[in-house]
């Protein structure tokens, strides 16, 4: 059975362990090797791969201050912003907010009115984001495609309604797919690739550890909808953000990474549902053309 997981978008450092095998490979893994090898122990750290949201303050084009919202990722965004703490901000700007930010955009979220204007403002703010528009309504125009390869079959170990792992809205309708490391990842419907990480190596069951550790790829389709492929093999992923696939074009490499209790991959379409992100059912193509609901013990075929 896979462990729930949330896919997020840093890392800290991990310990990699480069020893050579008996046939004289070199190996890079996150287990340290049986005694009497030579190892070499690295600290690595995952490079920044993905979009991002940020704030910062400037000023705009007729050189009021303002706090701008940045959207470096190739969709929509909802951001929802608050001010913690201020020195010399006019009390009359507002203290919160949520607006949707353009793809690839920067958005004045405030303009910023200072008590005495011979200081400067300074502000501390928290604010957290979601992907996708909120207009978004799942609409494909076919049945997805399995993400592996064709005539390949691979066990379903948790798909809706059992739901012992894939607990709230998020992932309610997540299908789980037993898969060995390696395994071939196809996409299941084309899009635009919004946000990747793929240079994690080590799995676990301790969430505080393990939740940013998942590789992952995360598509957006036609209809406002993102796929996400989860628990990807450690630099297996061969599409970028901004770059669009096709449907069945292979994405990457099954794995182990992140909150996982075992080799798979994680499957779920979620929308933005008025500022909470929400699972869809999908279902899958069958071999004469029909539709699948695919449910916890199944093993489709790919067509």
């Amino acid at each position: 059975m896979a462990a729930f997981v949330v896919f997020a978008t840093s890392a800290s450092a991990q310990q990699l362990y480069k020893f050579q095998d008996a046939n004289g490979n070199w190996v890079y893994s996150d287990q340290r090797p049986g005694a009497g090898l030579e190892v070499e122990i690295l600290d690595w750290q995952p490079a920044a791969e993905t979009g991002g949201v940020w704030l910062r303050q400037g000023t705009n084009a007729d050189d009021t201050p303002v706090l701008v919202a940045v959207n470096r990722f190739h969709d929509w965004v909802q951001i929802a912003f608050a001010l913690e703490s201020s020195v010399n901000l006019d009390l009359s700007v507002p203290t919160a907010g949520n607006r949707l930010l353009p793809p690839q955009s920067e958005t004045e979220l405030l303009a910023l009115s200072a008590a005495n204007p011979a200081q400067t403002i300074e502000l501390a703010y928290r604010y957290q984001y979601i992907h996708g528009h909120p207009g978004a309504r799942h609409d494909p125009d076919q049945p997805y495609r399995l993400p592996y390869a064709l005539a390949n079959a691979h066990l379903i170990t948790q798909a809706y309604p059992d739901a012992s792992t894939h607990e709230g809205p998020e992932n309610r309708h997540a299908v789980d797919f037993a898969m060995p490391i390696g395994t071939g990842v196809y996409a299941a419907r084309g899009g635009v690739v919004v946000e990747v990480a793929s240079e994690n190596f080590t799995s676990g069951l301790n969430p505080e550890v393990d939740l940013g550790r998942a590789n992952f790829v995360r598509i957006l389709h036609d209809d406002g909808t993102l796929a996400l492929y989860g628990h990807l093999n450690w630099n297996s992923i061969r599409v970028v953000p901004g770059q669009r696939v096709a449907r069945g074009e292979y994405i990457a490499d099954s794995g182990n990474t992140g909150f996982s209790s075992g080799p798979h991959l994680h499957f779920v379409v979620q929308r933005n549902a008025g500022g909470a992100v929400e699972s869809v059912p999908v279902r899958f193509l069958g071999a004469r053309g029909e539709a699948l609901i695919l449910r916890s013990g199944d093993r489709p075929v790919a067509y």
